[in-house]
């Protein structure tokens, strides 16, 4: 007699990232020359005096639990950060600390999916969005985005698409995988036109919240008190603070929200390590030099592999206007993006991710990361054009 998993187990999807990041090692095992512009994750070391507030926090003895929702002196400074960049008021009690940015997805799109709801979410996007609302027994409604419109979602076919089986919007600007940044005219579109739609949740996945370029602005939800009451922003220090294995996020929460989801972190996790939240305050409460270092590399990288890109045959790249990604059209080298995707890797030594890992709406188009150094996204560009250029 074989075992029987859970039904719900066969809809849960996965992050190829990590898929593609694991056939990229097994070549390099090989002895292959790889460079990975697939992994979205910063290449820069965690802050000195951030690394050093976690190992101080083990040798002062803070071995034990925390509160469910995490330290408070760290949930205060969440508050100030959050004062400092966007201007708003958040009530620490708001705050829930969690083992990174999944989390909040997992727990936010279980408290709404369930079957005969519909959560809208955006294509391409984070593939944890679609595998979670599937998980739930929930039908996910793609939000389209389109390279025409800077990869940046239209309020009013975002409106268009809620029906009474609505529950739940998510929402990401700066945007994985496209890099692209919703203007305000479109948020502020959508969250007057939300006023007819009371029963709407909304999820704002705003991780990448610190990385913009050409004098960009980010708009935070959290700027609109209209919708404070169903509002869960997403935030956390994996990007910012590169952070990535720590595992420290975090969210602004409604006042009616926060102890279901305190229930679930003592159901699922009890609590985020103490001495990764003593690393995460002083991140937030030390010097901001090194973040400011890191986004001015990025900012030239960007500029690097856009223009790069741009010159490949059959290739072209809108302007990455956030976070670390690049999101080219591929459509006119006569591939889809999974064979670009394997040709590239296998022949080129160069991992990148295909478009629709991300939704059926990235057919046509490849992530490349650039948290890499210069001297690798222009020798990968070189390995791409003289593969494509045979």
């Amino acid at each position: 007699m074989s075992l029987v998993f859970a039904e719900n187990l066969s809809r849960l999807g996965t992050e190829s990232a990590f898929e593609i990041l694991a056939r990229a090692q097994a070549l390099a095992d090989q002895g292959v020359d790889m460079i990975n512009l697939g992994i979205g994750q910063p290449d820069f070391r965690t802050p000195e005096h951030i690394v050093e507030a976690g190992i101080k926090a083990l040798r002062d003895g803070h071995h034990g639990y925390t509160p469910a929702n995490g330290l408070p002196v760290l949930r205060e400074a969440v508050c100030a950060d959050l004062h400092r960049r966007h201007q708003v008021e958040v009530n620490p009690d708001h705050v829930v600390v969690v083992p990174g940015g999944k989390p909040t997805l997992f727990f936010a799109i279980l408290m709404f999916g369930e079957p005969g709801a519909e959560i809208i979410y955006p294509n391409p996007g984070f593939p944890i969005y679609e595998s979670m609302i599937k998980y739930s027994g929930a039908t996910p409604v793609p939000m389209s985005l389109k390279e025409d419109n800077g990869f940046a979602f239209s309020a009013d076919e975002v409106l268009a698409q809620i029906t009474p089986n609505t529950r739940l919007i998510i929402i990401n600007s700066p945007a994985n995988p496209t890099g692209g940044v919703t203007p305000r005219a479109e948020i502020d579109a959508l969250v007057a036109g939300l006023e007819d739609h009371p029963q709407v949740a909304v999820l704002s996945d705003e991780i990448y919240s610190n990385m913009l370029y050409g004098g960009r602005e980010h708009v935070s939800l959290l700027q609109y008190p209209s919708i404070r009451d169903r509002l869960i922003m997403l935030d956390g220090w994996s990007k910012t603070y590169a952070m990535t294995g720590w595992r420290l996020g975090y969210a602004v929460w409604p006042q009616a929200m926060v102890e279901p989801v305190k229930r679930l972190c003592i159901n699922d996790h009890s609590c985020v390590n103490a001495a990764t939240q003593f690393a995460g305050l002083a991140a937030l409460t030390g010097p901001q030099d090194a973040v400011h270092d890191m986004l001015a590399q990025f900012d030239q990288r960007r500029e690097r592999i856009v223009g790069l890109l741009n010159a490949l045959p059959g290739v072209s790249c809108t302007d990455a206007a956030g976070a670390f990604y690049a999101f080219p059209n591929i459509t006119g080298t006569g591939m889809t993006s999974a064979q670009a995707q394997d040709l590239i890797l296998e022949k080129a030594g160069v991992a990148s991710i295909s478009g629709t890992a991300f939704g059926a709406s990235g057919e046509g188009y490849l992530r490349f990361s650039y948290a890499n150094s210069l001297d690798n996204i222009d020798e990968a560009m070189r390995r791409i054009g003289d593969l494509l250029g045979r």
